[in-house]
């Protein structure tokens, strides 16, 4: 039996469309994704992820055991409030998972991991932790609502009560902690916003008076369209344990400076970057009709000997882009590979090509005319 947030009961009276995430009974939408999509671009939309995990990291060697496990350099978040993106990775370099990491605290990180890798973290971390003079506990009885839009900031004024006002003056990746409260001016749609990690008990009180400020809910669905056009990874299709950082366009996210920083896969990783003979993560934008959709193969254009199950290139994540008006998809080619290709759609090759991503950036298409 599929799992439930403490705002199940509010997805219910809205007539959200339910399924199956992760093992969690989640929106996919409230009835329109395009309308939702359009929401968070043009206004402000908000998300329940409290299938999410905040897991709080504290104790003495708090910052040299996260120093260690992630590949992105904490010391550069030693300021308390401030907020890193990275990869916690294997030996090998594989991303066991992405995750936001928030130093709130003298001794003091939180981390958010991802539900479908949830159980496999905290193992991961639990092991890692013997070594170290460090707890590692799971923020229990939680809940997230993620509060995104170019209005965001405007709208949780009024439904945030005594946080309204710290939460309003934080800048992009800041955040702070208060009680059993913490909030990150951080988001995973390219539009401003708030990530809210609060107690269960407060979550329905949190979401209505969200509501009743004209924040619209949104589902699942609207999230995947709106990543996808900011350009950002979903885990289990454009990164896995497989996939390198470097290979998934998350180089930026593993700092190799210090030299000395001895991190979990940093080995993998230099020999990869020496060899420089691997893949790279692209954007791509379709020149027909049809929807790019993850799994689909990839070629040169021109390349009409080769048979999809052959093709080197593969779209990651692919879908119709709201915003952009077109298809758009992130694919893993070969380095090498610019320009035209070609995606296998149906059985029928149909013409893309290769463009820089995010294909959106508040809230305007950034794809470049075929003239450009």
């Amino acid at each position: 039996m599929a799992k439930t947030t403490p705002l199940h009961a509010e997805h219910v009276a809205l007539d959200a469309k339910l399924v199956n995430f992760a093992g969690w009974d989640m929106p996919i939408n409230y009835g329109s994704q395009i309308a939702e999509h359009r929401a968070v671009r043009e206004d402000a939309g908000m998300f329940d992820v409290s299938h999410m995990r905040p897991v709080d990291v504290y104790g003495p060697e708090a910052r040299a055991f996260l120093r260690h496990v992630l590949a992105n350099d904490v010391a550069k978040i030693d300021e308390i409030g401030r907020a890193l993106y990275t990869c916690m990775l294997n030996t090998r370099g594989g991303v066991i998972d992405d995750l936001i990491v928030y130093h709130l605290g003298e001794e003091w990180y939180r981390i958010v991991i991802n539900a479908g890798t949830a159980e496999k973290d905290m193992a991961w971390l639990h092991g890692m932790a013997e070594h170290h003079e460090v707890s590692v506990e799971e923020f229990r009885d939680s809940a997230i609502i993620a509060v995104q839009g170019p209005k965001a900031a405007d709208k949780i004024a009024s439904a945030l009560g005594e946080h309204a006002e710290r939460a309003a003056a934080l800048k992009t990746f800041r955040g702070f902690a208060d009680g059993q409260w913490s909030i990150g001016r951080t988001g995973y749609t390219g539009e401003d916003g708030y990530e809210i990690v609060m107690a269960a008990a407060d979550a329905v009180s949190t979401w209505q008076a969200l509501q009743q400020a004209g924040v619209t809910p949104i589902g699942l669905g609207a999230r995947d369209t709106l990543r996808l056009e900011a350009g950002l990874n979903l885990y289990g299709q454009d990164m896995d344990e497989d996939t390198t950082p470097l290979e998934s366009g998350l180089g930026w996210t593993v700092a190799f400076e210090p030299a000395e920083r001895d991190f979990v896969g940093r080995n993998a990783l230099e020999l990869a970057r020496e060899l420089d003979d691997g893949k790279k993560l692209v954007g791509l934008v379709l020149g027909a009709r049809g929807v790019m959709r993850h799994g689909a193969a990839v070629r040169p254009a021109g390349d009409e000997h080769t048979s999809a199950e052959a093709a080197a290139g593969v779209i990651t994540s692919g879908s119709f882009g709201p915003t952009v008006q077109c298809s758009i998809a992130l694919a893993r080619v070969p380095v090498a590979w610019t320009g035209e290709v070609e995606v296998s759609l149906r059985g029928a090759w149909k013409p893309a090509r290769i463009v820089a991503y995010p294909f959106v950036r508040k809230g305007r298409s950034r794809i470049p005319s075929n003239t450009d």
